[in-house]
C-alpha cells in the first residue's frame, strides 16, 4: 500500500487526486487522508440543487463539490476526517463496504470504541452514524472513501443539507441531527484531529505495511489541470436540472432512485436518473438505453434483457424497476 500526505483543503483537488490515481499514476495500491473546509460533497448521480440549502450555502460560503462516487451529499468541515483508498480490484470488491471499513472499525476497537457496519454503507457508535462510506469502479480500479466525523459542527451539518422525506421514513428517525455523532465524545485521552489521523495512518501501516511517496511537480501540475477543467466547474458541480413530465422517485435497497422521463407519443424522449445509489458501470449506459424505447412494461423488459441491472442497482429485480419506471 502506498501512503500520500496531501494538505488541500479545497475538495475541488481532493476530488480530481482521486480521478488522477484512479486513471493516471501507476495501478498500486494508494490510501490518504484529507480534511476540507466547510463544504458539501454531493454523490455523482444526485441532482446537486435538491441536496442542499442553497440559502445557506450561499450566506455561509460553503463549497460544493461533487465526488466521483454514488451515494449522498455529506457536509464536511475541519472536524471531520476523511480518508480514499484507490486499489486494483474485482467485481466482487464493488459494494463491499464491510471489506473496506473493516481496517477503521479494528483502529477505534483499539482505542476502546465500539463501532460497527449499519445498513449499506454507515458505520455506527450507539447505534448513531459517524462516518459514510462510497465507492466508484472503473475498469479493474476501485475508489473507496469516506468520512470520520471527529468533532463536526452538527448543527452546520443540519442547515447544510436538505433531506429527502424518503430518506428519513426509510431510517425511522425524525432528523438527520438525532442520528449522527461525533467520535471525540467516545475518546478517553484528548486528542486533536490531527493526531487522530496520525494514529490510523500507523495502525493501517501495522495492518498492511505501507510505503509513503511523494507527488512529482508534474503531478501537481496535471492534478490543477483536472481541478481547472473539471472539478471546479459550475457544469460539473451543479449542472442543470432538466424539466420532465414524469417524476418517479422510492426507496430500494440498494439506495433512492429518483427518474425524470419525458414521454412523447409513447417513447422515452429523455430520460435522466438521480439518487444515492452506487454503481459498478457508469449511469449513462443505462439512460441511453432507454432512450427511444417504448415507454411499456413488456418493451422495457426486452430491453433489459441484455443488461446486468446489477451494475447500475444492486441487488434489484428488473421487473420491480420496470414497475417503477412505469407507475404513474
Amino acid at each position: 500500500m502506498k501512503y500520500i500526505k496531501t494538505d488541500w483543503s479545497m475538495p475541488y483537488y481532493n476530488m480530481a487526486f482521486e480521478e488522477y490515481l484512479l486513471n493516471d499514476m501507476p495501478p498500486e495500491d494508494y490510501v490518504f487522508f484529507y480534511i476540507h473546509r466547510p463544504s458539501i460533497i454531493v454523490g455523482k448521480h444526485q441532482n446537486t440543487i435538491e441536496e442542499v440549502n442553497k440559502e445557506y450555502v450561499d450566506d455561509q460560503g460553503l463549497v460544493v463539490s461533487r465526488r466521483l462516487s454514488g451515494g449522498g451529499a455529506v457536509y464536511h468541515d475541519e472536524g471531520n476526517l476523511n480518508f480514499s483508498f484507490v486499489l486494483q480490484a474485482g467485481k466482487e470488491d464493488v459494494n463491499n463496504f464491510r471489506k473496506f471499513t473493516k481496517p477503521i472499525i479494528l483502529a477505534l476497537e483499539k482505542i476502546g470504541i465500539k463501532a460497527e457496519l449499519s445498513g449499506r454503507n454507515d458505520i455506527t457508535i450507539d447505534g448513531k452514524k459517524f462516518s459514510g462510506n462510497a465507492q466508484f469502479a472503473r475498469r479493474n480500479r476501485l475508489l473507496h472513501h469516506g468520512t470520520l466525523l471527529f468533532d463536526s459542527q452538527m448543527s452546520n451539518l443540519t442547515k447544510a443539507l436538505q433531506v429527502k422525506d424518503l430518506k428519513i421514513q426509510s431510517k425511522g428517525v425524525k432528523s438527520v441531527r438525532s442520528r449522527v455523532t461525533n467520535i471525540k465524545p467516545y475518546l478517553t485521552k484528548d486528542i486533536s484531529i490531527q493526531e487522530f489521523q496520525q494514529y490510523l495512518v500507523e495502525y493501517m501501516g501495522e495492518l498492511n505495511p505501507m510505503d509513503e511517496i511523494f507527488l512529482s511537480d508534474q503531478d501537481m501540475k496535471n492534478i490543477e489541470e483536472k481541478v481547472t477543467q473539471k472539478f471546479s466547474t459550475w457544469d460539473w458541480n451543479w449542472g442543470i436540472s432538466p424539466d420532465f413530465d414524469i417524476q418517479n422517485m422510492a426507496k430500494f435497497d440498494c439506495g433512492i432512485i429518483d427518474v425524470r422521463l419525458n414521454v412523447s407519443e409513447g417513447k422515452i424522449k429523455n430520460i435522466k436518473i438521480f439518487g444515492d445509489f452506487f454503481v459498478r458501470r457508469p449511469i449513462e449506459e443505462l439512460e441511453a438505453k432507454l432512450t427511444h424505447q417504448i415507454y411499456r412494461r413488456d418493451a422495457l423488459m426486452k430491453t433489459l434483457e441484455t443488461i446486468d441491472l446489477n451494475d447500475f442497482f444492486f441487488g434489484l429485480d428488473k421487473k420491480a424497476f420496470v414497475e417503477f419506471l412505469c407507475q404513474q
